[in-house]
């Protein structure tokens, strides 16, 4: 397994000292941009989640925690949106990166779940006004005994344990499968993995 694992993803394309010429284009920045974005959602996230609701609505400290866990929210989705349409116009699924392209559009859809959750479960009126207008939307379409947004410690769970740590996942997945197939190229550039260059996809069979 280990030699598959090396074969696939050796060490220079995992971590490359070199990009193609076509990456010097900030349309290229919104993904490292939305990977930066969640590891500080992540971090503030833990931090709230260990101090508690008393802490981030009375706390200066608290408080100022609390606008960096909402602002790199903000961003990441930000991040996220124009990184995603971005790939959409370039084709982002050419060269067999079909499955990069599903897991950042299921990383996406994830991401919007977990800031749904969140503004579920921040102990205001905003929140109590958020869970009463989304119960009947859910309800409606007969999942609302699942997901029931009116259950405070269901949301919670959901907010910073299960969504989480599916979205950590899907992301890892995703870099991986990028590191793997590449960075997809504009669609009138020559891609190097069709060029047979040093960063091409490994043999089917796995094998150098």
């Amino acid at each position: 397994m280990r030699r598959k694992a090396v074969a696939a993803l050796p060490p220079d394309k995992l971590l490359p000292h070199a990009q193609p010429a076509y990456m010097a284009s900030w349309i290229y920045v919104f993904g490292v941009l939305t990977v930066a974005s969640l590891l500080v959602v992540l971090a503030t996230g833990g931090v709230l989640a260990l101090k508690g609701p008393t802490w981030w609505h009375v706390s200066g400290t608290g408080k100022y925690v609390n606008s960096l866990h909402l602002w790199s929210v903000e961003l990441l989705m930000f991040f996220m949106v124009v990184h995603l349409w971005a790939k959409f116009f370039m084709a982002a699924w050419r060269g067999r990166r079909a499955l990069t392209w599903v897991t950042g559009v299921v990383c996406f859809l994830t991401a919007i779940g977990t800031a749904f959750s969140g503004y579920l479960v921040q102990q205001n009126f905003d929140s109590q006004w958020i869970a009463g207008q989304a119960k009947d939307g859910l309800n409606s379409v007969g999942i609302g005994a699942f997901f029931n947004v009116m259950d405070f410690g269901q949301m919670l769970m959901w907010h910073i344990v299960l969504l989480p740590f599916v979205l950590g996942l899907l992301t890892a997945w995703h870099i991986l499968l990028v590191r793997w197939r590449g960075i997809v190229p504009p669609i009138d550039a020559t891609d190097p993995a069709d060029a047979g260059t040093a960063s091409s996809a490994p043999s089917p069979a796995g094998r150098p």
